[in-house]
């Protein structure tokens, strides 16, 4: 369907709201909520028009021009520079080929994931890591007391979906309770053994126990440590976020850095990084490119100045999302689905009127062009827009799979526009839900699982019933994942939300719940994510319907997440921390000199 031309039509003006709550009405009872003032002057009449007094959250324009965009470029594409790849890509299968020893393929292995090359060899790394598994605990002398060793198997073969059992470390945990020289002469192996703890699954006490041993000795290690070294920053880097929870392709890029001073560097390795992160690059580029022009004519980013302008931000999620090159399309289509979301979000938490929000959310549920009609000028280019959109997604499925599958496009964006409306209709009321009530809706309205229905969609999968029942379903995967999703969201703009008069979030709901403090309210929800990764592992290892490729998207989502919202809100104030890695991963090459 054509998008229908819109006649324009000035914005009202912004006016801050005044607080209110149910819970502050005629004394303090602790959190404040701001509930709206929604009209002044009356009702509307042949002579009289109301005033309608909205919101504003002064968000930041993009700091992104468009044409600064189109302008981008990359000296690595062409013949030469695919050549010149492939030949270091087959060193590298030949070295994967030859190595004999265990600990060395393991250590192999680990490097290329650690340098973002391992997409390269996936067949090679699989064929290797079902092997040491079938000989798990047979002709094991290489590993024999070795805490560096045992960590980095463990770690290695969860990470792909073996079950190994946390019983190996049974041994290093007791000796760990006696003071012992070894301590000191192992830090290898403790930071080993710390970033295997965070592929554990609920219940495993002995890893639990091996997560705070290893964090209070790797912290004392560093305060009593005077000179700095790449030992000393890799163990920083951990301690600020594990490297189970981290963004693949920002870490690739730090550790590219990292391998190129340590000793023992392989050229050929390092090489094949440098180029294939320049080449992958320059994909970027053109991605973001299609997705530019694409925003730009939607003129959405003009009819929908009270929003967020992210397209730059938008596709930066979508790279954490899903970095190999081959997904182009997918990459594409989720940059485009998250500016839809963005702007939709910002009509119900910060412009929309309660009536047009109720009026937006049937138009949504009905998908009926139809109902459009009743819709103010702002919400029909927004309704129009993700209309389209979802109808040429649904097209490009027809085309290519001979599958119908605008029900579950359609169902997907009613269920996030109706928690939306929850969460409006808890601001306009005034109501503090329990922590466990936001966190059912909430973890909704975050749009993880329309973001997930879409992705399913959006990569080249076997599409089975069993897959899309469990899509409808919410199946635990995408529950955890959306979940995660959440919960750092909230601990990295709940503090600025607030501020502008939004629902309470999950801090809030726990302070108000167990009248803890804000710092203890924000651990525990630490604490929850910690769990919901748990959760998230062991899902990981179940049988599924679901293609590994979706899984790890799914695990991908909350490790964006906690990137972008490790210590603010990296998304709605874009020039800090988000900038750089802009401007890291997309506009500047490393190097190869």
């Amino acid at each position: 369907m054509a998008l229908l031309t819109l006649s324009s039509n000035p914005f009202f003006t912004f006016t801050r709201l005044q607080p209110a709550s149910r819970f502050c009405r005629g004394k303090s009872q602790g959190v404040c909520i701001s509930g709206p003032v929604q009209c002044t002057g009356g009702a509307k009449t042949s002579s009289q028009t109301a005033v309608i007094v909205r919101r504003t959250a002064s968000y930041q324009p993009s700091i992104w021009d468009h044409d600064y965009i189109r302008s981008l470029t990359s000296d690595y594409v062409g013949e030469t520079y695919t050549r010149q790849l492939e030949k270091l890509k087959g060193d590298v299968k030949m070295m994967l080929g030859q190595v004999g020893e265990p600990l060395h393929q393991l250590e192999l292995i680990d490097t290329l994931q650690r340098l973002g090359i391992h997409y390269h060899f996936g067949e090679e790394i699989k064929r290797i890591l079902h092997s040491i598994y079938n000989n798990y605990n047979r002709n094991d002398t290489w590993k024999n007391g070795d805490l560096y060793a045992t960590a980095l198997e463990f770690r290695l073969l969860r990470q792909h979906g073996y079950h190994v059992p946390q019983d190996v470390f049974h041994i290093f945990i007791n000796k760990m309770g006696t003071v012992n020289p070894w301590l000191n002469e192992d830090i290898k192996g403790i930071l080993c053994l710390y970033e295997a703890s965070y592929l554990s699954v609920k219940g495993e006490n002995i890893l639990e126990e091996a997560r705070d041993f290893t964090r209070n000795f790797l912290e004392e290690y560093l305060e009593r440590t005077v000179d700095q070294n790449d030992l000393t920053a890799i163990i920083n880097h951990a301690m600020e976020l594990p490297l189970h929870w981290r963004m693949l392709r920002l870490e690739a890029r730090w550790f590219i850095d990292i391998y190129e001073r340590s000793q023992g560097m392989n050229p050929i390795l390092l090489e094949l990084a440098k180029l294939d992160y320049n080449m992958v690059q320059a994909t970027y580029q053109e991605d973001l490119k299609h997705a530019s022009m694409w925003w730009r004519s939607t003129r959405l980013p003009e009819k929908s100045s009270f929003s967020r302008d992210r397209l730059v931000e938008n596709f930066l999620w979508a790279v954490g999302f899903i970095f190999e090159p081959q997904f182009g399309y997918c990459r594409r289509m989720l940059t485009k689905l998250i500016s839809l979301i963005t702007t939709i979000d910002d009509v119900y938490d910060v412009y929309g009127t309660l009536d047009e929000l109720e009026l937006f959310t049937d138009a949504v549920d009905r998908w009926d062009t139809n109902a459009m009609e009743q819709l103010p000028q702002y919400m029909k280019i927004c309704f129009l827009a993700l209309y389209n959109f979802t109808n040429e997604t649904a097209y490009d499925v027809l085309k290519e799979h001979d599958l119908n599958i605008i029900s579950y496009l359609r169902k997907a964006w009613a269920d996030l526009s109706k928690s939306y409306l929850v969460e409006a209709k808890w601001y306009h009321e005034g109501y503090m839900p329990s922590l466990q009530e936001y966190i059912n809706n909430a973890m909704i309205s975050i749009s993880g699982p329309l973001t997930l229905v879409h992705a399913y969609f959006f990569i080249t999968n076997p599409m089975t019933e069993e897959a899309l029942g469990c899509l409808e379903r919410f199946r635990d995967i995408i529950r955890w994942s959306s979940t995660i999703f959440r919960l750092s969201d909230d601990l990295g703009t709940s503090s600025d939300e607030l501020k502008r008069g939004d629902v309470p979030k999950s801090i809030q709901c726990y302070m108000y719940e167990t009248s803890a403090s804000e710092d203890d309210a924000r651990k525990y929800i630490g604490f929850l994510i910690d769990e919901t990764w748990k959760k998230m592992n062991e899902e990981r290892n179940l049988n599924s319907p679901f293609s590994q490729t979706f899984i790890g998207m799914a695990m991908d989502i909350p490790r964006m997440a906690q990137c972008i919202y490790l210590y603010r809100d990296g998304y709605g104030v874009q020039d800090r921390e988000t900038k750089d890695h802009v401007k890291t991963l997309f506009i500047e090459p490393i190097s190869l000199i």
